[in-house]
């Protein structure tokens, strides 16, 4: 017997947002269009490092992107908490120490039930294209309470505030990749159940 697929789709619409999502946790297509081309990148990265297939099509109200990337992440955590299911066999916890030229990650994830954002990366510049740096770690905070999962982000070394946000995004998605990994048939908590 197949395993049940770990898929979700989500389409979110407010007044400020417009969201249609599908992501598969095994992997497939990626394809990302939020008009915000640096987010775009991360967003691609982000899937391609965590081994996810990922079709988004966002837009935002045209402000400053705040209200565009803050609603991704909560789209994003809400389907990866879909998707995720009742965890059976999830390694659940994944890290990472992750090196992008000058800049050094350190990541760690438990798929645990209970979100919580720990976001220690600091950045020298405003703005990366479209992208306020500010926003990153309101992505991640959306993303992990929505998603219901503990992360750490911490930046260890770096100064170039490219090479640290994306060294961010992609330590995120290797140690969610390791988090996600299926490698038994029990749930990993001595409470018998993640939620």
């Amino acid at each position: 017997m197949s395993a049940p697929a770990r898929t979700a789709r989500l389409k979110r619409a407010t007044n400020e947002t417009e969201i249609d999502l599908e992501v598969d946790l095994d992997g497939g297509e990626i394809s990302i269009e939020t008009g915000v081309d640096f987010f775009d990148h991360m967003l691609h990265a982000l899937a391609l490092h965590g081994g996810i297939g990922m079709k988004l099509r966002a837009r935002g109200d045209g402000m400053d992107n705040h209200h565009l990337i803050e609603d991704v992440g909560i789209a994003l955590g809400k389907a990866f908490y879909e998707a995720l299911g009742d965890k059976r066999g999830i390694a659940r916890f994944g890290s990472i120490l992750l090196p992008l030229d000058d800049a050094l990650i350190a990541a760690s994830i438990d798929i645990s039930g209970r979100s919580y954002l720990n976001f220690r990366v600091d950045f020298l510049r405003n703005d990366l294209g479209a992208m306020p740096t500010e926003m990153v770690g309101e992505f991640f905070r959306a993303l992990a309470d929505h998603a219901r999962i503990t992360v750490h982000l911490i930046a260890m070394h770096g100064n170039v505030a490219h090479h640290l946000c994306e060294a961010t995004f992609k330590a995120f998605a290797r140690a969610f990749a390791a988090a996600k990994t299926i490698d038994g048939g029990g749930i990993a908590s001595t409470k018998g159940l993640l939620e």
